[in-house]
């Protein structure tokens, strides 16, 4: 099969690899139709994320048409056209019964234990495409792809929608989803999300669908903030404007009522504080720059919320512990329990309650995986979302 394959920083190559064969009985084999590059992978082409190895195959966000079904799998049958999730869960642990997906006990081998346990404390779930920090899995840029606990994960979805109309059920819609829920959202809340990229603007999408009063996006990129405005929110350019003062005149002095950081360890801008998170990061003496989830935790208001969906691999420098308990804030975050919010988000993407089809900027065939990694990272603006074609 073809598939893409990581070699270092910013190098990345489609090359030609045996095909995944059945493991365990749970297990299926998928046939990808569709398959997205998320911002998430851009901290891989980057360098960024620890214990990547040449040659693993990346991509978490991909669906397709079964073609093989272990002996133990009853839920699915081939031909099943269906949706993965980003998150690999047995279904069984403590954790998955109380739908707590992410947090899965058994889904992570236990090779690559050391790890997760001595920077977060606690193993971690496996992840598709995303290092052996999270179980060295191959991920779905490729022509074929194994699915280990499938009678779990994968949605099958109708014949009547497209791969564009459901393909961001494997991460970003779900993600952006749970990071509004994460807001605990009252009638006339005020919310501010840090970042335009897929995961903010379904943030926001979720946030006006959940009942948020306003929702105030905050970006640098011109066409990622038409976008937010195009769905409703009222926007600032953080190039031009004192994000904390303009939050502050918005909200008549009080401050957001929740804040998002859809923005993550690689946040941009020309802040001091910033310019050394950079010169931290690229030393590795930090493995995050969190000037985004600072500017939030800072201008949230007194008793509000913080919600991160942000990806963040391990430790950060200054960070406002003293805000958080000054302001009695509450912190929410984590990786998204996909699995659970897959039913209500393809009933409203069948009722046409949610829109994704207008994050799109690019269709390309997987051959072009490259490229569309490059275009990502480089052109932001005129990049919003790059999907694969097998």
């Amino acid at each position: 099969m073809r598939a893409l394959t990581w070699h270092g920083k910013r190098d990345v190559r489609v090359e030609t690899l045996p095909d995944p064969e059945l493991v365990n009985p749970r297990d299926i084999i998928l046939k990808v139709t569709s398959t997205a590059i998320c911002g998430s992978d851009l901290h891989l082409y980057h360098g960024v994320i620890p214990t990547m190895q040449p040659g693993d195959v990346l991509g978490h966000e991909f669906m397709g048409e079964v073609v093989e079904v272990g002996k133990g799998n009853s839920r699915l049958k081939k031909g099943d056209r269906v949706v993965v999730p980003f998150v690999i869960a047995c279904g069984a642990c403590f954790h998955c019964r109380k739908l707590q997906y992410s947090a899965c006990d058994n889904s992570n081998p236990a090779k690559t234990a050391d790890m997760p346990e001595t920077l977060f404390g606690h193993q971690t779930a496996g992840l598709f495409g995303y290092a052996h920090l999270t179980g060295g899995y191959a991920g779905g840029q490729a022509e074929y792809v194994r699915v280990p606990y499938a009678d779990v994960g994968p949605i099958v979805v109708p014949d009547e929608l497209s791969d564009d109309e459901v393909l961001f059920l494997s991460d970003i819609l779900p993600t952006g989803w749970m990071a509004a829920e994460n807001c605990e959202i009252e009638e006339g809340d005020t919310v501010a999300v840090w970042g335009c990229g897929p995961v903010g603007l379904f943030a926001i999408q979720s946030a006006l669908l959940m009942g948020a009063h306003q929702v105030i996006a905050i970006d640098h990129l011109p066409a990622r903030l038409d976008l937010a405005a195009k769905l409703g929110a009222k926007t600032i350019d953080f190039r031009s404007a004192d994000v904390y003062s303009a939050l502050l005149d918005m909200t008549g002095g009080i401050g957001p009522d929740a804040v998002i950081d859809a923005v993550g360890m690689e946040s941009h801008g020309f802040s001091m504080d910033n310019i050394v998170d950079y010169a931290k990061q690229t030393l590795m003496l930090e493995t995050g720059r969190p000037s985004a989830l600072r500017q939030a935790i800072v201008a949230c208001r007194s008793g509000g919320r913080v919600s991160v969906p942000g990806v963040y691999g391990g430790f950060v420098d200054k960070f406002p512990l003293g805000a958080v308990m000054e302001k009695g804030l509450t912190l929410r975050s984590g990786q998204t329990h996909v699995q659970k919010y897959l039913p209500l988000l393809l009933d409203m993407i069948r009722e046409k309650k949610i829109d994704t089809t207008f994050l799109i900027s690019h269709r390309l065939p997987l051959e072009q995986a490259a490229e569309g990694y490059r275009m990502f990272s480089d052109e932001p603006d005129s990049t919003t979302k790059v999907v694969l074609k097998t």
